[in-house]
C-alpha cells in the first residue's frame, strides 16, 4: 500500500502548481493527506458518497471524487471551490492518485510474486502464468541476502528499496524478521560486480542507516523456479561465512570452498575426524598466544621468518612454539600435510562447535 507520506507529497506539488487545496480520505471517511483543514464533520458525507453511484458531485464548498483502482473505490477525493478550475484540476488529480496507487498495488503484487517464489509455495504453470501477467521478464538473476544481525527496522528496509527497487528487474522483498532480500537483474554485470555490489550494500548500510550487515549471494539462474535456488544459495553463503569466515561481511556461495563440503558433513563424521586427528581429548590449544602464532603462520604459508618479523619475536621463538604445539597435537605443521590436517582439523571444530551452540 502507497505511504501517506507520498500521497501527501503529490498533493503538496499540485497544489503548488494549481493553488487549489486538495484533501484525500479513504471511503470509510478517515484522512489520508491534505493541504488545507476542512471544518465539520465530514466523514460520513464521504462513506455515502463512496457507496453512491456517483463518480463525483459537490457538497459544502467541496468537489467529491471517486479516485478507483481496478473497480474498486480506494480514495475520496475533495478539493476546494474557491478556484474556476477545481473541477478539472480535481479529476487530473483524482487521475494521479489512481495511477500512484495503481503502479504501488502492481509493485506489491509483484513483491508477493517474488516471495512466492523464493519459498518455493508455486507451480511452474502458475508462475509463468502470473508473471507474464505482472510483467515479469525472464533474465539473469542473483539472489543477494542482507542479514541484519537483529530485528530489522524500517528506515534499512527503505534505504534498500532506494538503491533498487526503482530499477527495472530488480525486486526487493523481505521473507524473515532479520533480512532482506535482494534480487538482482544481472544480464549486463560481470562476476567480479557482484562483489562490487555487495561491498556497496555493506558501505550504504553502513553509513546511511548505521546498521552494520554482512551480504551473502548466490549463483546465477535464469529460470524463475532457480531463484529459490540461488535464495537457498544465498543463505548457505551467510551460514558457512559466519562458522568459517567471519572476517569477511561480504560472501558469494560460489568462493565458500572448503567450508561448504565441512558444513555438509554429519556430526557423527565430524567427531570420527577430530578423535583421529586430536585424540579422545582436545589439547588445550585455544588461548590468544598460540592461536595468534597458528593464525599469522597460515597467512604467510608457513614461512617462519616472515611469520616471526609480524608476530615482532625472535624467529628461534617461534620455532619453540610450534614445537610444543607438536607436542600437544602430534602434528608437524611446518611441514604441509600435516598443516593442511590441523587446518581442516580446526574447521571441523568451528563446525561442531558452532552446531552445539545451536542447539542450545
Amino acid at each position: 500500500m502507497i505511504s501517506n507520506h507520498k500521497l501527501q507529497a503529490a498533493l503538496d506539488e499540485i497544489k503548488d502548481i494549481s493553488k487549489i487545496d486538495l484533501a484525500l480520505y479513504t471511503e470509510k471517511g478517515k484522512p489520508v493527506a491534505a493541504t488545507f483543514s476542512l471544518e465539520g464533520d465530514f466523514e460520513g458525507a464521504i462513506a455515502s458518497f463512496a457507496e453512491s453511484m456517483a463518480e463525483s458531485q459537490m457538497l459544502a464548498g467541496c468537489h467529491f471524487f471517486k479516485v478507483m483502482v481496478e473497480g474498486e473505490v480506494e480514495y475520496i477525493l475533495l478539493a476546494k471551490t474557491s478556484a474556476e478550475d477545481s473541477y478539472m484540476v480535481g479529476r487530473l488529480a483524482a487521475c494521479q492518485i489512481r495511477r500512484l496507487a495503481e503502479v504501488y498495488r502492481e509493485q506489491f503484487d509483484r513483491n508477493n510474486f517474488m516471495q512466492s517464489i523464493l519459498l518455493g509455495n508455486m507451480l511452474v504453470v502458475d508462475m509463468y502464468n502470473k508473471a507474464k501477467k505482472l510483467h515479469v521478464e525472464q533474465t539473469e538473476r542473483v539472489v543477494f541476502v542482507i542479514d541484519l544481525g537483529r530485528k530489522k527496522d524500517s528506515s534499512a528496509v527503505e534505504l534498500v528499496k532506494n538503491l533498487f527497487a526503482t530499477k527495472t528487474g530488480d525486486y526487493v522483498t523481505e521473507v524473515d524478521e532479520q533480512s532482506i532480500v535482494l534480487i538482482k537483474d544481472v544480464r549486463d554485470m560481470e562476476e567480479v560486480k557482484l562483489k562490487i555490489l555487495a561491498d556497496m550494500i555493506v558501505d550504504n548500510m553502513n553509513t546511511e542507516a548505521m546498521v552494520k550487515v554482512r551480504v551473502g549471494y548466490g549463483n546465477r539462474v535464469l529460470n524463475l523456479q532457480d531463484i529459490a535456488r540461488s535464495y537457498q544459495e544465498a543463505k548457505m553463503a551467510l551460514e558457512v561465512g559466519k562458522i568459517f569466515y567471519a572476517e569477511r561481511e561480504t560472501i558469494a556461495y560460489s568462493c565458500l570452498g572448503i567450508g561448504r563440503l565441512i558444513y555438509q558433513l554429519p556430526m557423527s563424521l565430524c567427531e570420527m575426524f577430530i578423535r583421529e586427528v586430536l585424540g579422545e581429548e582436545i589439547p588445550d590449544i585455544f588461548h590468544e598466544e598460540i592461536t595468534v602464532t597458528i593464525q599469522k603462520f597460515f597467512e604467510n604459508n608457513l614461512n617462519i621468518s616472515e611469520t616471526a618479523r609480524q608476530l615482532y619475536i625472535h624467529r628461534n621463538t617461534l620455532v619453540y612454539r610450534l614445537e610444543r604445539l607438536e607436542k600437544m597435537i602430534g602434528l608437524d605443521i611446518r611441514r604441509f600435510d600435516d598443516a593442511m590436517t590441523f587446518k581442516i582439523a580446526l574447521m571441523v571444530l568451528a563446525h561442531m562447535n558452532y552446531q552445539k551452540a545451536e542447539e542450545q
